[in-house]
């Protein structure tokens, strides 16, 4: 194997209305709730060997400010993994409510859109605690919990923030995101060249293969939800082959 050997695999688990739930293709008509106690399911993800946590508020996203930073708190204490959190962070002042609330890392995405100045502010004073969210539609970006598509191309968008200072990209295919199809790789591809920084893939990983050909591709790891949720894909199982392929070497 000729490219690097770390790679995290992240589950995801995405808040609304204080549940776990699922969406499919980032359809709020079309969820599916896993766990009425997502605390609960933090602590087995942890258990089951994740390296970090990822935390989406999907009613903070659509509304434009954090509903469950409570919850936020609840999981980060709850288990002995970094956790990143996304979903209306609109503001430096909310950003850093996460960050005190328990967040390891924090995930800007429509503000990059709406607001660039404080995306490059974020950046300057966050550094790598600052993740770019960038979930495309067809290429283009898309805002307010994926209900709006902006005009901008991800591939440029990515280029643009590297500039900003932002050190790491969470690239989302909305498209694939709860259909358990495949990654959009030829897409992740493009983001990667153009970022020229650490890209984070996720949406429609449903196998180890995935996983093995996203390290390939270049992504620093993968955010997983359905699968993991479904059963389609086993965390410690998948944990351990990508550990075997590290080993290989």
């Amino acid at each position: 194997m000729t490219v690097g050997t770390t790679f995290e695999l992240i589950p995801a688990i995405d808040l609304r209305g204080g549940r776990a739930v699922r969406l499919y293709q980032g359809d709020y008509a079309r969820e599916t709730v896993y766990a009425d106690d997502p605390v609960a399911v933090a602590r087995a993800f942890a258990a089951a060997g994740a390296p970090r946590l990822h935390v989406v508020d999907l009613d903070g996203a659509r509304e434009g400010a954090p509903r469950h930073l409570g919850l936020l708190g609840a999981i980060a204490a709850a288990v002995p993994v970094p956790v990143q959190f996304g979903g209306g962070i609109r503001s430096r002042q909310v950003a850093e409510a996460a960050l005190a609330a328990g967040a390891d890392r924090v995930v800007v995405g429509t503000a990059a859109i709406e607001a660039p100045t404080l995306a490059q502010e974020l950046a300057a004073a966050l550094g790598p605690r600052l993740i770019l969210g960038v979930d495309a539609r067809d290429g283009y970006v898309a805002t307010y919990g994926w209900q709006r598509t902006s005009t901008v191309a991800a591939t440029v968008l990515v280029a643009e923030a590297r500039r900003w200072g932002v050190t790491r990209i969470c690239y989302t295919d909305i498209a694939r995101d709860g259909t358990l199809t495949a990654p959009n790789f030829a897409a992740l591809e493009a983001v990667i060249a153009a970022a020229g920084v650490p890209v984070i893939a996720s949406g429609g990983v449903a196998a180890i293969e995935h996983l093995r050909a996203l390290r390939a591709l270049g992504a620093e790891g993968a955010i997983v939800g359905k699968a993991l949720y479904d059963g389609a894909l086993s965390l410690p199982e998948a944990l351990a082959a990508l550990t075997k392929d590290s080993e290989a070497c």
